[in-house]
């Protein structure tokens, strides 16, 4: 992430900009749109490539563990080139590997168009809100990260259940289709609104290397590892678990998933709130939130009610953390922020690569419940973690 220091650079609020702003929202949206769509329909694809369902979960550890690493290098590495052209490498990306995904005849081309995911995944949101910081000026920039925070949001309401109807409808593959379709406008917005913003400076190892060395980081960090793996270990495999355990059909599949997300968007406001308060707390109201819905879904998932009401709260617990995680490191770090959004990146993208891995290898061998059961246990320790550690040295 490059220019966080840099606002002498920006311009007075204008179209232009607020322009460039809604298209790294658009870009935004595109990506998580595109990295969440496996979660809806891994039973299509799995059974389309003829794989197993835990294969088939593998798309969603590939584009994870690439993005892990791909975030930290595309800021290091491309630190003296124009960050509008490389961020129109990147929403390229997006569109050819939707494209590639829309058209894969077998699993491992898939995880190649998801590896190609990873890359614009990790690089894109690395530099997305430093890049935001140069479209406007200070006072503006609540307004901006909102605007682009709020892609997130969008993507998070309609990913899962849209790409459950058109998987049910159309076919998983046009699913991916039009992922690759938002890629492609956001790309036409980028190009038409997006002001060439030369090199001015970037984060190196180094700087990763420092705040790394912060026990609150370091507190924040332990927690995200723990919190996100159980979650995705979980979420990951939800669509099986709905179809095997209280045994719904696709429709009402995808009326949950939307509940889901809705539930996540409104975890995304409340999250604010209690970070407002305190951000420990906000931390552990979302990691205790999924501990406890996720244990009612391993005990109680064969009843449809609690089935239903379960993902919805399950939904808004989840919600809180990424907020309430960001207003914790940003509050500890503070002169090195880019180091710690980089590392924050990273922590999030191995959580998601491992609770794929770990979720796959448990519903193969025991079935979907004994996930949540997984996702319970570690979501419980990173809660105990984040409430028990370091209080008079983290006091966030």
């Amino acid at each position: 992430m490059d220019g966080i220091l840099s606002h002498h650079t920006n311009t007075a609020e204008g179209a232009t900009r607020w322009g460039a702003v809604v298209s790294l929202s658009l870009g935004v949206f595109g990506l998580v749109t595109a990295e969440f769509l496996p979660a809806s329909l891994l039973t299509p694809i799995a059974a389309d490539l003829g794989v197993s369902i835990g294969a088939a979960g593998q798309s969603v550890t590939t584009t994870s563990v690439v993005a892990a690493f791909a975030g930290p290098a595309v800021v290091v590495g491309s630190g003296r080139l124009d960050r509008r052209t490389v961020l129109l490498v990147l929403t390229a990306l997006l569109v050819i590997s939707s494209l590639m995904a829309g058209f894969a005849d077998s699993l491992p081309l898939l995880l190649a168009a998801r590896v190609l995911l990873g890359i614009a995944l990790g690089g894109f949101w690395a530099m997305s809100l430093a890049l935001a910081m140069r479209l406007v000026p200070p006072r503006l920039m609540p307004r901006a990260m909102a605007i682009v925070m709020s892609g997130v949001s969008i993507a998070t309401v309609c990913a899962a259940p849209l790409g459950a109807w058109i998987g049910a409808t159309l076919g998983w593959r046009y699913a991916f289709l039009l992922a690759g379709l938002v890629g492609i406008v956001a790309f036409l917005v980028q190009v038409l609104t997006m002001p060439s913003l030369p090199p001015v400076g970037a984060t190196g190892i180094a700087g990763i290397t420092r705040v790394l060395k912060r026990p609150a980081v370091r507190l924040a960090l332990g927690t995200i590892l723990l919190v996100v793996t159980g979650h995705f270990a979980a979420f990951t495999y939800v669509r099986p678990f709905l179809e095997q355990v209280p045994r719904f059909g696709v429709d009402v599949i995808t009326a949950i998933l939307l509940a889901f997300g809705i539930g996540g968007f409104f975890g995304n406001l409340l999250g604010g709130v209690l970070a407002e308060r305190s951000t420990r707390l906000a931390i552990g109201f979302a990691a205790g939130g999924v501990a406890a819905t996720t244990l009612l879904l391993a005990f109680g998932g064969a009843m449809p009610a609690v089935a239903a009401a379960a993902v919805t709260l399950w939904g808004l617990a989840f919600g809180v953390l990424p907020v309430s995680v960001q207003a914790f490191l940003s509050r500890s770090a503070g002169d090195e922020a880019e180091g710690a959004g980089a590392a924050m990146l990273t922590a999030f993208q191995v959580a998601i690569s491992s609770g794929a891995i770990l979720g796959g290898v448990l519903v193969d061998a025991e079935g979907p419940s004994q996930v949540f059961l997984f996702s319970t246990v570690a979501a419980l320790a990173g809660a105990l973690l984040i409430a028990t550690t370091g209080r008079r040295s983290v006091p966030a």
